[in-house]
């Protein structure tokens, strides 16, 4: 691709944590003008001040991160449940009601969310996250299909293996048993790179991309659904 995102106002949420940083590095080579955005969202009313202040935007790329708590299931607390769905799930509809209607008046805008493919195995020790992960999911496949009558697609890519500092950190890489897992699980042998993964978010929401709807596209090198 070369500026596929000529024209286009982006905003991405928490830049500086999961895909973020490569997000605004990859978006603006391709001619975004990128309005990144480093706050997390957990406050209700954080989501709407960072849409309006970013202003007339194109594109909204919902990047939500949160490091995933590894409690067994019968352990976790209401205040582990809620601390996940705030940072993860609550943002979405605040995200959408206060984007979407500017979009949906130009005919015109793209919702991308930056989702996990942890929704779609089951994982030991992950109930919470994974349960956070695979509401954001649907929600999207939800809202995909009711605004795509008005031009706006709304997709997420559901992703695991994908190098990022927050989920796969240097001193998980070089962990030997981590390199293990990777060669035992994922048929590529090694994780998606976060430019491939950046690179195929810019393609998404590009003009190129506008028969994408309430779609979730697993990027997992190759991991296979069981």
């Amino acid at each position: 691709m070369h500026n596929a995102l000529s024209g286009k106002r982006v905003l991405i949420t928490q830049s500086g944590e999961f895909m973020g940083p490569v997000l605004c590095e990859v978006f603006v080579e391709q001619g975004a003008d990128v309005v990144a955005n480093a706050e997390t969202l957990v406050e209700p009313g954080a989501a709407e001040r960072v849409v309006r202040d970013a202003g007339r935007i194109d594109v909204l790329v919902a990047n939500l991160a949160l490091r995933a708590p590894s409690t067994s299931a019968v352990e976790v607390t209401e205040a582990e449940w809620r601390e996940v769905f705030a940072a993860l799930v609550d943002p979405l509809p605040r995200l959408i009601r206060a984007a979407t209607p500017g979009m949906i008046a130009r005919r015109s805008g793209k919702v991308l969310v930056m989702g996990s493919a942890s929704a779609l195995r089951g994982m030991k020790r992950t109930s919470t996250y994974s349960a956070a992960r695979g509401a954001q999911l649907a929600y999207v496949q939800a809202v995909g299909v009711e605004l795509a009558p008005h031009n706006v697609q709304v997709n997420a890519i559901a992703q695991n293996f994908v190098d990022n500092p927050t989920y796969f950190p240097a001193e998980v890489q070089t962990n030997p048993r981590f390199q293990e897992r990777l060669a035992r699980e994922v048929p590529l042998g090694r994780l998606v790179s976060a430019r491939e993964d950046a690179q195929f978010a810019a393609y998404l929401c590009s003009s190129a991309a506008d028969c994408f709807v309430g779609q979730v596209v697993p990027v997992c090198g190759g991991w296979v659904t069981r």
